[in-house]
């Protein structure tokens, strides 16, 4: 790949990463369409894996689609992009295990910011979900790379 190319994909990467995080940021902490509100709230948090999952999935019928689907495809979608645009800013993040564990950090840190800001709840199954997603990513930006490699070296 030329250098003047691979730069183009760096820089366009940084800005979507910015994006990512800005929109992050934004849906998690102040979307109030998502329910963020900043009253009085007490403190939420779920320290039971899978709790949560079961619960959404046992009552997916009373709760409805969407419901469950921002829940738990919401929560896994939302890292992808974290999973597959990081190994592309750096080569050193073309690790699974890197990826999984930095998801999992992003993950924990975000949770633990909503429960310090009582913004949302922190949730094991939202770690697990997320980090999931992180994964995701990076198996599709690992498909991609491959393909990208057969067909142009």
């Amino acid at each position: 790949m030329k250098k003047e190319t691979k730069r183009a994909i760096q820089g366009i990467s940084v800005v979507l990463f910015v994006l990512y995080l800005i929109l992050m940021i934004y849906f998690l902490f102040f979307a109030e369409s998502l329910g963020r509100s900043y009253s009085e709230r007490e403190y939420a948090y779920n320290l039971e894996a899978f709790r949560e999952i079961g619960r959404f999935w046992t009552y997916r019928e009373e709760l409805g689609f969407w419901a469950v689907f921002l829940n738990l495809a919401g929560n896994v979608l939302c890292f992808v992009p974290f999973g597959a645009i990081l190994p592309v800013l750096s080569s050193r993040a073309r690790n699974f295990f890197l990826i999984t564990l930095l998801s999992f950090e992003f993950s924990l840190m975000v949770e633990c910011v909503q429960l310090i800001l009582k913004v949302g709840s922190f949730d094991v199954d939202d770690l697990i979900l997320n980090t999931l997603g992180g994964i995701l990513g990076f198996l599709m930006f690992t498909v991609c790379n491959k393909v990208r490699r057969r067909h142009y070296g």
